[in-house]
This record gives C-alpha cells, sequence and structure tokens, in this order.
C-alpha cells in the first residue's frame, strides 16, 4: 500500500491532475452552496446547466472549435462511436475508407462493415503496427463517404504526425489519447472524437465534434441515443448524461487554459516523451517498439526482449510506485502513457529509476 500519490502510467482511466482532483474533493459534498453534490444534482437545474454551458464554451475555446461545428455528449464512449460513425455518415454514398493502425482502428473497420463497404485504404498490420503509412500510401476512393483513423494508437505507441489529405471526403479522427495534447485545425475534419478517460475527464462519455453539414444521414435504423441530429437538437441531454463526467471534464479544461493552453501542453508532452526516448536510445536493456518517425509522444511502448526480465522490471517499478507499465495483452512488453496531466518529474523519476535498474540488472 501506498501513503502518497503514485506515477500512474496507465493507458486509460489515467491519471487527473491533482489541482482537479484537489477542487472536486472539495465540492464534492457540498457544490458551491448548494447543499448537495454535482453527482446529486438534476441534469435539468439551473445550477448544473451552468456547469454544463460554461465547460461547453470553454472547450470550444480552448480547442478553437468553428463555430460550423457541433461539440457532442455520447454514450458508449469511443466503441459506440464505432457504429455510431457508419450509421450516421455511411448513407452519402454506401462506402468508406478506412486506415487499419491499431487495434481499435481494425475494429472499427470490423464494425463499419456492418453498414457499408469498407475500403481498406491503408494499414500497418505487415509490420506489427509499429509504423504510420504515409500520404503516398493511402489507397483513397474519391467516392468515400468519409476517411477513418485513429490519431494515436495506445496499444502500440504510433501517432500519426501529419492530417490525411482527402480533398473532398470528409476526415473522421478518433483521438482518444492524444486529443488536447496540442494544437489541432479542426476545419480539416468532418468529425473528431474521444473517449475522455485517457486525457480529459473520468470515463464515462464520448466527446464529438461534428461539422453541421454531416448532421442528418443518418440510416434508419440508427437509434436515437446514437444520432447525431438528434443529439445536437437535445443538446446532448436525449437523456441523463454522465453529469459528474462532465464536471470533472470542465475542471480539466479549466485547468488546462491556466496552463497555457494546448501549446503548453505540446511543449510539455514533448519534453516527457523527448526525456524517455532519449534515454531508450540509449538504454542497453530496454529498446522502444515503435519506428522513430512514428513514435507517440502520449504512449511509449518498450521492451527488453525476454518476456521474464520484462516482468520483472513492471514489479519492481511498480514496489517504487511507478504504476500500470505493464503492456497491454496483446503485444506484452511495457508501455508508458504519458498524458497532459503526468508532471514531467514524473518521467525524470521514471528515468532515473530505469537507469539504476539497468546498471543492477544487465
Amino acid at each position: 500500500m501506498f501513503t502518497e500519490r503514485v506515477y500512474n502510467f496507465s493507458a486509460g482511466p489515467s491519471m487527473l491532475p491533482l489541482p482537479v482532483l484537489e477542487q472536486a474533493a472539495a465540492e464534492m459534498t457540498n457544490y458551491r452552496g448548494t447543499g448537495m453534490s454535482v453527482a446529486e444534482m438534476s441534469h435539468r437545474s439551473k445550477m448544473y446547466l451552468e456547469i454544463f454551458e460554461t465547460m461547453k464554451t470553454d472547450l470550444r475555446r480552448v480547442m478553437r472549435i468553428p463555430d460550423e461545428y457541433e461539440i457532442l455528449f455520447m454514450h458508449g464512449g469511443a466503441t459506440g462511436q464505432f457504429a455510431a460513425i457508419p450509421m450516421n455518415l455511411m448513407p452519402l454514398t454506401g462506402k468508406a475508407d478506412y486506415a487499419v493502425t491499431g487495434n481499435f482502428s481494425k475494429i472499427a473497420s470490423q464494425e463499419a462493415k456492418k453498414y457499408g463497404e469498407v475500403n481498406i485504404a491503408a494499414s500497418s498490420e505487415d509490420k506489427d503496427h509499429t509504423y504510420i503509412p504515409q500520404q503516398d500510401a493511402l489507397r483513397l476512393a474519391p467516392d468515400a463517404s468519409y476517411f477513418y483513423y485513429c490519431a494515436n494508437n495506445t496499444i502500440y505507441g504510433t501517432e500519426w504526425h501529419y492530417v490525411p489529405a482527402t480533398g473532398a471526403v470528409p476526415l473522421v479522427c478518433d483521438m482518444s489519447s492524444n486529443i488536447m495534447s496540442r494544437p489541432v485545425d479542426i476545419s480539416k475534419f468532418g468529425i473528431v472524437y474521444a473517449g475522455v478517460q485517457k486525457n480529459m475527464a473520468p470515463a464515462g462519455v464520448a466527446v464529438v465534434i461534428v461539422r453541421k453539414d454531416l448532421l442528418g444521414h443518418e440510416m434508419p435504423i440508427t437509434p436515437r441515443i446514437f444520432s447525431y441530429k438528434t443529439t445536437a437538437e437535445k443538446d446532448s441531454m436525449l437523456n441523463t448524461p454522465p453529469c459528474y463526467t462532465l464536471y470533472m471534464l470542465g475542471l480539466v479544461v479549466k485547468w488546462v487554459e491556466e496552463q497555457g493552453g494546448l501549446e503548453a501542453m505540446e511543449q510539455l508532452r514533448t519534453e516527457r516523451a523527448g526525456m524517455l526516448y532519449d534515454f531508450l536510445d540509449e538504454s542497453r536493456l530496454f529498446h522502444a517498439c515503435a519506428e522513430k518517425s512514428a513514435r507517440s509522444g502520449m504512449n511509449v511502448t518498450f521492451r527488453t526482449g525476454d518476456e521474464e526480465k520484462d516482468a520483472a522490471f513492471v514489479k519492481a517499478a511498480t514496489e517504487k510506485g511507478f504504476l500500470n507499465l505493464k503492456g497491454h495483452r496483446l503485444v506484452g512488453g511495457m508501455r508508458a502513457s504519458i498524458y497532459n496531466a503526468m508532471p514531467v518529474e514524473g518521467v525524470r523519476k521514471l528515468v532515473d529509476f530505469m537507469k539504476d535498474y539497468e546498471c543492477n540488472n544487465r
């Protein structure tokens, strides 16, 4: 058992900023003189609607979301969007392009096949998802309803460092694990979405940013709860939303802005990731898994090359307060998830521990 906070390198649900947790704790039983917790409030009450509208306004400002985009808060997390996206957009032409560069984009493409024709426009499966296909490798269909990709791959530790050019075909991007870690030009996309549990809030909602001209094309079979048009018309309150998660999202957005916004988040992610990759490139015990050109700034995957040594390292790290470094069950090895809330000090201390561990375990 630990008597102090640990460094939590979980891929999600992930650590939250300490000031956010402290504010939430202070407001838990009596939010600003209401005599109740936000978790107990009616989503139709004046106080909660103020929380909701402030959060939504702050998110639009911090992410620089243009007015021609709706911001939706939907049930089912990112996995729910694997079905919602084709149900809402596939009717445009009956087909869609998918880039398969990891486990979640593969699942998304398989889900989409239930609703229309799916063209695998790119895949990195030939090299176990250790790289990202470049623009000239994309096999684009000019009549696709949309082009889908996952910006950051938590399991394999790769990240798209460019925005695909698809002409008039709308871009749909899963940004679950790198949203708000750097500035993004939302106007390049038809839809940007994210499950919040990695970089924005506790688990419980998907943020869906959708261009307004893409509303209203859903299939007749689309459940109302998954209809973008209906969700927009009801301001994400078709039914009871995950009220407390959205309150926490608002606190995180304010924290990001107080730190200097997305530019500051990008500087911090560069510092954290650079520190860890620099050590891995020099290490004689550990090595990074992803190709250099595709390395993720959020999820650093690495290993020793020996499963027993990997397990011994994870055990030793856990005992020192560096938790959740075990890699995903599909790939093994280790993974350090270094989202916005991870302090630079946490990565520095991890690297120092890894250096000492290497000296004593060659």
